[in-house]
């Protein structure tokens, strides 16, 4: 069995298997074994009823004392059962698993293993899943890979895959040099997967995942390293001076431009009107005025003759730009297209004449920007929002649909200027580190889950104010082992907790395009007043009227994307809060989440992160839809990054040259780049 094989050669998956491993972009055997656990579970002795602790996944021994129940919640069958052991009692509880009833008789004893959750003042335990005792004998504290899933997914189904592959698939050749294996101590591929997937103990895991994340960033830095060389230095085949309808739009802005934004806008336009294309990246804080930045880099371009871009990575994201862009730019006569990918076919021909005729001064869309079919007339500046959400390769893509157009990055990730560095190595940065005067800092708390009562009740009020609240959960569906809120189930309990009365929905991102833009909308518009998302809402969610932002679990993520999380309220005239929610009441936790409750500062809390994050947080707190690494993760592997970008930098031209092409050749090209694609 050859890697590049359909997952249907392995043992045991069916077209109903495949269907769903497809929605995890698992299409071949390759793709399963690289689709590495988030976490590992580890399976201790039963506890005692009496002492299970709030938000916690435990095991308990106990005899079912009362008939199972099943009662009716809109869509969801509820299957209720009382347990028993000689310490305390405790309800557990399924949804949409009434056949469990018939494994529940009366007085029979079993092992349930499930999280414990608070409802109404009591303790129960969700989804809890039975065990035979040598089957639980077998798991005891052994490190069991927990892997992501959608609906209909179990996670026995995508361990047992692997474990078929790993038996059956052809060894990959080490693409890593030998001197480099042996200089920085890393054990060999293949030994790497297969512990990463079924860890022999902590040890060997931490030597596992150390290999795949040097190789992860070696092909990264080593990509961007032959961008750069291949780019070099452009001269400036767009010449952009500085126009008095930027003067205009300054002076008629209802409120004043910060030294920041004069400092970097004084960069940008020295860079477009020199002797060399422009390659920056702007970083800057939620709220502190990127937006407006370039909009005037796109009006410069435009009364300069040329056509400008700029992309997001979301559809709600484009579109608000391009409500912003219409309002701005009308009374300068510019004329401003939408396109993206849910257009239809006569939409999208339509824009693509207009742009290819020089009609279309600012084109404002996502992906579908630089797609095959849209020709540019005079394509003279590019700008991506959220460029982390980017890969190097797109961002080339873009760029060539010109000639030599400037390149103007924007992300409001606050990243240390050192990691920077390294991972934008082909772009000059910018730092917009002011915020707007007058703008109100969101009031934070960190809490417990005993807190989440009170939570709701604070919500409740602001939402008979007539605000709007998100609640953002880790994950879109409950696994079988994790502690982590998820947002389906969590929807249902947030809806009993605030009544009929208010409008609750949940959003992820494994919801089509279309889905997740109506229902953004409708939050936009006040129609939906709480908001149980993922952190897709991370990026490109402007609703002025939301005042509050409660984070489940929050100690599972990073600091820097609770910030942006955070970001999401305070955007409106009310003061606005943040309620972070965390399961762990470990000292380190605490720590933590405390910097996020004393200062508001992006910069500050990026550089907190770095210094408190550490090669011994394997998995649990990373920056999910941050600089997406499949395994790496930018503030745990930080020393690895700068390592391995030291490693690519010492190279040779002729060595780089000769990895370049045995890592990149054509088969695997399209494969190895989108690994590199969230940067």
């Amino acid at each position: 069995m050859q890697r590049t094989d359909s997952i249907r050669c392995i043992r045991g998956i069916g077209e109903k298997t495949a269907k769903l491993l497809q929605k995890l972009d698992i299409e071949t055997v390759g793709d399963l074994l690289s689709y590495y656990p988030r976490n590992y579970e580890t399976y201790e002795l039963p506890s005692p009823i009496g002492e299970l602790k709030e938000g916690k996944v435990a095991t308990i021994e106990a005899s079912v004392v009362r008939s199972a129940d099943v009662s009716r919640y809109r869509s969801l069958q509820v299957l209720t059962c009382l347990v028993k052991d000689p310490s305390a009692a405790i309800r557990l509880t399924w949804y949409n698993q009434p056949y469990m009833k018939n494994q529940l008789t009366m007085g029979c004893r079993h092992l349930f293993r499930g999280r414990v959750v608070r409802k109404k003042g009591a303790l129960v335990m969700e989804q809890p899943k039975l065990y035979k005792r040598e089957e639980y004998g077998r798991l005891l504290r052994v490190l069991q890979p927990v892997y992501g899933l959608t609906e209909g997914l179990h996670n026995s189904t995508i361990s047992k895959a692997v474990t078929a592959a790993l038996a059956e698939c052809e060894r990959e050749p080490e693409l890593l040099p030998a001197k480099i294996s042996k200089v920085h101590g890393l054990i060999p591929h293949h030994s790497a997967v297969e512990e990463i997937h079924f860890p022999k103990s902590r040890e060997t895991l931490t030597e596992a995942r150390r290999r795949l994340v040097f190789e992860e960033f070696f092909r990264f830095m080593l990509l961007l390293s032959h961008y750069k060389e291949q780019k070099g230095k452009e001269i400036n085949h767009c010449p952009i001076k500085e126009v008095s309808e930027c003067e205009r739009l300054i002076a008629g802005l209802p409120y004043e431009l910060t030294g920041a934004q004069k400092r970097v806008w004084g960069e940008i336009k020295a860079d477009l009107a020199g002797g060399g294309t422009m390659a920056r990246l702007v970083q800057g804080d939620v709220g502190s005025g990127k937006t407006i930045l370039a909009m005037l880099s796109m009006l410069a371009a435009v009364k300069s003759g040329y056509q400008a871009a700029l992309m997001a990575p979301t559809e709600v994201l484009a579109r608000q730009h391009m409500a912003d862009a219409t309002a701005l730019f009308d009374r300068f006569g510019v004329n401003c297209v939408l396109l993206t990918g849910s257009m239809t076919e006569a939409q999208k021909r339509k824009v693509r004449q207009s742009i290819s005729s020089g009609e279309a001064d600012i084109i404002i869309g996502t992906q579908a920007l630089f797609q095959e079919k849209v020709e540019y007339r005079r394509l003279g500046l590019v700008i991506t929002d959220e460029q982390h959400r980017f890969g190097v390769r797109q961002r080339e893509l873009l760029s060539e649909k010109g000639e030599h157009p400037h390149i103007l990055v924007m992300s409001a990730t606050p990243i240390p200027r050192t990691l920077a560095i390294i991972l934008y190595g082909d772009l000059d940065i910018s730092i917009v580190d002011e915020l707007p005067k007058g703008r109100k800092p969101i009031k934070n708390c960190v809490v417990g889950t005993g807190y989440r009562e009170t939570a709701y009740r604070f919500i409740r009020k602001q939402i008979a104010a007539g605000r709007q609240a998100y609640v953002i959960c880790a994950m879109v569906e409950d696994s079988e082992t994790t502690e982590a809120e998820n947002v389906k189930d969590y929807t249902v309990t947030l809806q009993e907790a605030l009544g009929e009365e208010v409008c609750v929905e949940y959003l992820h991102g494994k919801m089509s395009a279309k889905e997740k833009t109506e229902r953004m909308n409708l939050f936009a518009e006040g129609k939906i007043q709480v908001l149980v998302s993922t952190t897709v809402v991370e990026v490109g969610v402007n609703v002025p009227n939301a005042t509050v932002m409660m984070i489940e679990n929050a100690e599972r993520f990073g600091l820097a994307q609770l910030h942006q999380l955070r970001g999401r309220v305070g955007r409106g005239d009310a003061e606005s809060y943040c309620i972070m929610v965390s399961s762990s009441d470990a000292p380190e936790t605490m720590e933590r989440l405390e910097i996020l409750n004393q200062s508001n500062d992006g910069f500050f809390i990026a550089g907190e992160d770095l210094r408190l994050r550490g090669p011994g947080d394997l998995f649990g707190i990373r920056q999910s839809g941050e600089l997406e690494f499949a395994i790496g993760d930018i503030y745990t592997d930080a020393a690895l990054l700068k390592e391995v970008s030291e490693v690519v930098n010492s190279l040779s031209k002729k060595e780089s040259e000769e990895l370049y092409h045995l890592w990149f050749r054509e088969e695997t090209a399209g494969r190895i780049l989108d690994m590199a694609e969230s940067i």
